[in-house]
């Protein structure tokens, strides 16, 4: 579906969405007035449908230059009364934990959801993590729903919740939550207030030690309507599948999903309690459930933050029921669930042979496919030059540390160009404390949209305290790896009014960085010769290595047909295999030591003839 169809669809109609469209509508169904965001997968298309559609819908939405502004401006817009989302991956409310965790105690006028998605199995993650503790650790309220029709649902009433009650509201979903489909039906949008008004009154949003004190022991009473607000939650509810037994399943989320069709597709009799609010826990309706079963079973992905909770209600409340899960080695603490792991635990548990219907298929064998780099992407051409610029110099030990977004894949032969990585914005950091822990000569990567993010601090830290290392800018003017969301550097249009660029090498030569310089990747032989220079330069050195991302660049050149592509002169060529096993562009292939140029991959980008020694690779012929 389209992005406009999230915002023109009409009461009644309905339609096939994605998890985090259905969290679009709904906010918009529940009033939405402001929303902020730093892009990350797997919430990414929440943001990428609000930027096609906010203006339209009178919504301000931002990208804001990471997650703990993105929160801190949604987090002030609702204190002004304004009805508010902000959104993240899950590693991105770690960045954002510092004004959450007080946002909580000053608390919000108008409703305040915090959408977080955590990722199981890291398909787009550096690690796994299981941000309900964050509800735990902040007291924050929080709902989690288990398909699109619920993260919609959930959208519409979190807002009248975080109301009522004048707390922000964590809205926690998972990979799948945020990516699977679901028929959904629209209601009316209703629309809000366009228009905050932020009542000055200190003791409430100034938590100064004397002020804060206070704001905690009034939380711990929000807390307490939280708890009958959870107890009374349609969101909790008891499930019946077949005839009345004394076991029962304790789930949420995703994993909610999984239990009912192995439960129904096992003919079993159990009972099933569905938990929507996970937090503030219903700990009545729990207790009541689990007094009415002789065995439970806690199902849930990730941590066993649901088991450990039940476990010690139980034992307050002196309840005999046996409970199993997580602790008892049935599932396991990481990644995924499935259908088929449902399966095998539930007959672990009932203690029946857990048999699999097989279908003979014959054996293939799949050739392997790593992520690479695109075709033509400058990054691949970045690298090599400073390979080639490392040997020159006969720099044999140098360290790459790196950052997150698609020029990690640096760290694959034959780049093999990424030694060290921790999150967002680490690499200027870890630089620092690699060069000065070794002395070696140290090479950092960071991406244009990542630099803002959070590596120019560390470049700040970084000159103030004396540290000599080269940093490397990748700027391919976009955050290319969530979908293209624009960052501070580029101008762009926003909210209707025309937003400018933070110019990058302006900016770092006002930190005082003095080797200050903006190459052409493609432009191999003038990058290389920068290259050089700045690895003789002794102290901080930074270049902004710039061109636009191969793949919006071969869009505009589509459209305009400005199309040529390369292929290799079997005749002039050496077979020395440099463009193979050097550059290694995806679009090279070689067999028997011929070389060949795949048409459909090229995207005419020509770095790969200036890589060639033998000057073999030509613009075709044909073209």
């Amino acid at each position: 579906m389209k992005p406009r169809d999230i915002l023109e669809g009409k009461a009644g109609d309905k339609y096939f969405v994605l998890g985090n469209e259905a969290l679009v509508r709904g906010a918009l169904e529940g009033g939405l007035n402001f929303a902020a965001t730093y892009p990350g997968t797997p919430s990414s298309e929440i943001g990428d449908v609000l930027s096609e559609i906010a203006g339209p819908a009178g919504v301000s939405f931002e990208f804001s230059i990471n997650e703990k502004v993105a929160m801190e401006v949604a987090a002030s817009a609702a204190a002004c009364s304004l009805r508010s989302m902000v959104f993240m991956k899950h590693v991105g409310l770690n960045v954002a934990s510092d004004p959450f965790m007080t946002a909580v105690y000053t608390g919000t006028r108008g409703g305040f959801l915090v959408i977080v998605a955590d990722d199981p199995s890291m398909h787009s993650s550096q690690n796994e993590q299981d941000t309900r503790y964050f509800s735990e650790i902040s007291r924050a309220p929080m709902l989690e729903p288990s398909d699109p029709v619920e993260a919609y649902e959930m959208m519409k009433k979190g807002f009248e919740l975080s109301e009522a009650l004048e707390l922000p509201f964590l809205v926690r979903t998972t990979t799948r939550v945020a990516h699977i489909r679901s028929v959904v039906t629209f209601g009316e949008i209703t629309g809000g207030r366009r228009q905050g008004d932020f009542e000055k009154n200190p003791s409430r949003w100034v938590p100064v030690p004397a002020f804060a004190r206070t704001m905690h022991r009034e939380l711990q009473q929000k807390l307490v309507k939280a708890r009958e607000m959870s107890e009374q939650s349609p969101y909790n509810f008891v499930e019946q599948v077949g005839d009345k037994s004394p076991y029962g399943i304790i789930t949420s989320g995703c994993a909610y999903n999984y239990v009912m069709d192995a439960a129904r597709a096992m003919k079993m009799d159990v009972r099933v309690l569905k938990l929507g609010m996970t937090a503030p826990l219903p700990e009545k309706k729990i207790s009541d459930f689990l007094r009415s079963c002789e065995d439970v079973l806690i199902v849930e992905e990730l941590d066993p933050y649901l088991e450990n909770a039940v476990r010690v209600l139980s034992q307050r409340e002196g309840i005999t029921a046996r409970i199993r899960g997580k602790r008892d080695g049935l599932f396991s603490v990481m990644y995924e669930y499935s259908p088929d792991i449902l399966k095998k635990a539930l007959c672990e548990w009932r203690g029946v042979p857990y048999t699999v219907e097989c279908v003979e298929v014959e054996a293939l064998t799949l050739p392997p496919r790593p992520p690479v780099l695109c075709p033509g992407c400058s990054h691949r051409a970045t690298y090599h030059a400073v390979k080639v610029a490392l040997r020159k110099a006969k720099i044999k030990d140098a360290i790459f540390p790196t950052d997150i977004g698609c020029y990690t894949l640096g760290i694959m032969a034959p780049q093999s160009m990424a030694d060290y990585l921790l999150c967002m914005g680490s690499s200027v950091g870890t630089a620092c404390g690699i060069s000065r822990a070794t002395g070696k000569k140290v090479v950092s990567f960071i991406g244009d949209s990542t630099f803002f993010h959070s590596g120019v601090t560390g470049l700040i830290s970084a000159y103030h305290n004396a540290h000599s290392f080269l940093l490397v800018i990748l700027d391919n003017r976009t955050t290319a790896m969530t979908g293209h969301q624009p960052h501070p550097g580029i101008a762009c249009e926003v909210n209707g009014m025309k937003a400018p660029a933070v110019d990058i090498e302006k900016l770092v030569k006002a930190i005082g960085v003095e080797f200050v310089k903006v190459v052409d990747p493609y432009d191999l032989n003038a990058t290389v010769e920068t290259f050089q220079e700045a690895l003789g330069h002794e102290g901080l050195s930074v270049i902004v290595s710039r061109r636009e991302c191969a793949l919006v660049a071969d869009r505009e050149r589509r459209k305009k047909g400005e199309w040529k592509t390369f292929e290799v002169n079997q005749e002039t060529c050496s077979h020395c295999l440099v463009c193979v096993t050097q550059f290694a562009c995806p679009a090279f292939s070689s067999e028997e030591r011929n070389v060949f140029i795949n048409r459909a991959l090229c995207d005419g980008c020509g770095v790969c003839a200036q890589v060639c020694p033998t000057k073999s690779i030509e613009v075709r012929s044909n073209e």
